[in-house]
């Protein structure tokens, strides 16, 4: 193969930084293999540098620039990255610091070295889940509607919700911002006069969920984010943090490459 076959990180002469560092050198420093067993990814193919399969042990790459994909999902080089999932409590505003001295994001942040940021927001009456990073690029990917990047939301309404009233949301809804449906829509359960709905949406218009539910005649009592894009809450317990898995930092860089706005890695 080629020297163009692997990335920035093969051209050029000069001292050995220069150079770059050997692929499987770099993919047992990520924590995905065994120097061993990287090596054996590489002879099989199933190693992209900067969207190009390497086969060949000798190649050189440089973590700061090229990018790194193992059977099609994202490798994170750049140590200095922090991403870290919240299940944010109600009553917490979606800020580092909040003018009106409401409790805010600082609590969890400074559990980190880095200085992390929040992704998006949530309403202070809307629990569950919220990203934190130092990662500009890739908090672009996500907070922005045009990347169509999906939460899921559980939301307990009044009333009892009908097969037609679910139709309508999938159909789609006038607000006075526009029409707005939902990605998909299901009656969870329904007893003593309220419903749970489970919504999934795109769109990242303001108080879309509460908007949505009030305008089909069913107000939000209580609202939860179950889901933002490939994260999912799961068991972690309202009011803790903790950092992505490798598998679910894996996920949002593939998310974040593959619409484009590629994380300065």
């Amino acid at each position: 193969m080629s020297e163009a076959s692997t990335g920035s990180g093969t051209g050029g002469a000069g001292s050995a930084s220069d150079e770059g560092v050997r692929l499987q050198k770099v993919l047992a420093n990520a924590g995905v293999a065994s120097r061993r067993v990287a090596e054996e990814m590489i002879v099989a193919g199933r190693v992209r540098v900067n969207g190009v399969v390497v086969t060949e042990l000798g190649s050189r790459i440089h973590p700061e620039t090229d990018l790194v994909d193992v059977d099609g999902t994202a490798i994170q080089l750049d140590t200095s990255k922090r991403y870290v999932i919240l299940n944010k409590p109600t009553g917490v505003v979606s800020s580092m610091s909040d003018d009106r001295g409401r409790p805010d994001l600082r609590e969890w942040a400074e559990q980190w070295d880095e200085r992390l940021f929040n992704v998006g927001r949530l309403d202070a009456d809307t629990s569950g889940l919220l990203v934190l990073t130092n990662d500009g690029a890739l908090a672009h990917v996500l907070a922005h509607p045009s990347f169509g990047v999906t939460k899921v939301y559980i939301a307990k309404v009044e009333g009892q919700v009908l097969p037609q009233t679910i139709q309508r949301l999938l159909k789609g809804v006038d607000l006075e911002d526009g029409r707005i449906a939902a990605d998909k829509a299901r009656l969870l359960d329904s007893s003593r006069g309220e419903s749970l709905v489970e919504l999934t949406l795109h769109s990242g218009k303001n108080r879309i969920v509460r908007r949505l539910m009030a305008e089909v005649g069913h107000p939000v009592v209580e609202l939860v984010r179950r889901q933002f894009g490939p994260l999912h809450l799961g068991t972690l317990p309202v009011g803790k943090a903790r950092e992505l898995t490798t598998v679910e930092r894996g996920a949002l860089l593939t998310l974040s490459r593959r619409d484009g706005d590629t994380p300065a890695e």
